[in-house]
């Protein structure tokens, strides 16, 4: 990737994909981010030698892409005060902002814009993310490419052809490194109550859940062949998997993720005004 890269916004997720980058062998002069103190910046450009701006428009005015990395609250005045810039240099937009919709965000830059929306998690500040990205209609190939070269930074990208299916990629990846971590917290719980000392539960189920994502992710087999492989007729394990199912935890995690697809559309509306 030799385009010149520009983050307005400079917090944990954008920092995580700028050390990722530079990792994966872009210059760091390619890349510039911005905030509006120094102080914010000054962290970031020590650690990775990269350029940094406090006036978005200057550092707008000359890259090729634009990522929006600012809260979803303020993407409106960030993007209106770039819009002149944008309109005249034509970058490709990528917005890592939850519940902000590509029509929106083009909009608020003045329209015709090539826009890719991303829906990253936290795990890619550990460089184990799932990105899924969208693109509108201007976006072009070479765009989407550099787009995906972009996350893959920081771990896997999965494309949506609707844009519609980030909610349920929010579902899916955005917020369900949350999910994990409350099953993680019910195991220690449980271990402790059957005796284990805490910090050594929680070792064992932390090692447990990165071995079977781990064998997940290698294996040709889909989860529920590995699943079975675990279990031995009348043994532990099957006792263990149907008193879940006799409590219906599908229902559960399903009806979860049901609502927390519902919450991106409302928050979605909510955002954009519409």
């Amino acid at each position: 990737m030799t385009n010149k890269i520009t983050f307005i916004g400079a917090g944990n997720m954008a920092s995580a994909i700028i050390g990722g980058l530079i990792d994966s062998g872009v210059t760091p002069d390619d890349i510039t981010a911005t905030a509006p103190q120094e102080s914010e910046l000054e962290a970031l450009r020590t650690r990775l030698n990269i350029q940094t701006q406090t006036d978005n428009n200057a550092a707008a005015s000359q890259t090729d892409v634009l990522v929006l990395a600012v809260k979803p609250q303020i993407m409106r005045d960030v993007c209106e005060a770039l819009s002149d810039t944008v309109q005249q240099r034509s970058p490709l937009i990528i917005s890592i902002a939850a519940g902000l919709d590509a029509a929106t965000i083009d909009q608020w830059l003045g329209g015709g814009n090539a826009v890719v929306r991303c829906m990253p998690n936290t795990p890619s500040l550990v460089g184990r993310g799932a990105s899924g990205l969208y693109a509108n209609a201007r976006v072009s190939d070479a765009q989407r490419d550099i787009a995906t070269q972009l996350m893959e930074a920081v771990g896997i990208v999965e494309w949506v052809a609707e844009e519609a299916l980030l909610d349920a990629v929010t579902a899916v990846s955005g917020s369900a490194p949350a999910y994990f971590f409350l099953m993680l917290e019910a195991m220690e719980d449980a271990a402790v109550e059957l005796g284990l000392p805490a910090d050594t539960a929680r070792r064992l189920a932390i090692q447990t859940a990165l071995g079977a994502a781990t064998m997940a992710q290698q294996s040709d087999k889909d989860p529920a062949t590995l699943k079975q492989n675990v279990m031995s007729p009348g043994g532990t394990t099957e006792q263990a998997i149907q008193h879940m199912e006799d409590a219906k935890l599908r229902t559960t995690i399903a009806d979860a993720m049901q609502a927390c697809a519902k919450r991106a559309q409302a928050m979605s509306k909510e955002l954009s005004g519409h």
